[in-house]
């Protein structure tokens, strides 16, 4: 009941992954079982490290425990299936992202030092993303049967602005960690372009393993009959 179905050589094969996808998303929230998807709203990420040495952004920092709010929310605006090539191509408009997590980070952000260990929270808005899905067709030995693969996920996330806040900054100075929070966001574009390849990639190795799942679970010729 929760996924239309659509026929691989369907003129309109697109169209159709389109509004299969769409009649999904308000079960997203919650997570559907059968499907093998679990719940997504939030969406929680294990860890995020990143350890930079070069550049405008040197730093060395891990975030846990991240909460992801509003990734349901998505308006998909187009899909591309290249059958022959076994790839997927989307593109998504997410309106939102509310992100919160435990941060501790030591480096030097356009040469200002930074430390602190505590809560990190952050408001994305404005967001493109486009997902490029490449798979490939495998033998099950559990069904017998063709079944789809990811080999490869990859994401690029467009933030239109962002805001962020770091609690306990430099030992819970409140003048240093309110004067670092407000450089942080005047100079947000160039914090979210040095830890936006380890934000794409951490979700590219979640969606990677749901999709496997997924497809793990239906033939191909179940999902995209002929």
């Amino acid at each position: 009941p929760f996924l239309k179905i659509c026929h691989r050589n369907d003129p309109n094969l697109n169209e159709c992954i389109k509004q299969s996808i769409n009649s999904l998303r308000p079960y997203l929230k919650t997570g559907i079982p059968a499907l093998q998807i679990p719940p997504c709203e939030p969406l929680h990420v294990p860890q995020i490290k990143i350890n930079k040495s070069v550049g405008p952004v040197s730093i060395k920092s891990i975030y846990t425990d991240i909460e992801i709010q509003g990734g349901t929310s998505f308006i998909l605006k187009s899909v591309k299936i290249d059958i022959d090539n076994n790839r997927i191509r989307l593109k998504l408009y997410l309106p939102r992202l509310e992100m919160n997590a435990r941060y501790n980070m030591e480096g030097k952000i356009l040469l200002m030092p930074i430390n602190g260990t505590g809560l990190a929270r952050g408001n994305f808005t404005n967001i493109d993303v486009v997902a490029i899905i490449q798979g490939e067709h495998y033998q099950s030995r559990r069904t017998d049967e063709t079944h789809y693969r990811v080999t490869d996920f990859y994401v690029d996330l467009d933030v239109g602005q962002a805001n962020i806040h770091l609690d306990n900054l430099f030992n819970g100075d409140d003048i240093l960690s309110n004067a670092m929070n407000l450089f942080l966001n005047d100079n947000w574009k160039i914090v979210a372009a040095e830890i936006k390849p380890a934000l794409e990639n951490t979700i590219s190795e979640i969606f990677k393993t749901i999709s496997n799942k997924f497809y793990s679970k239906f033939p191909l010729d179940t999902l995209l009959p002929p």
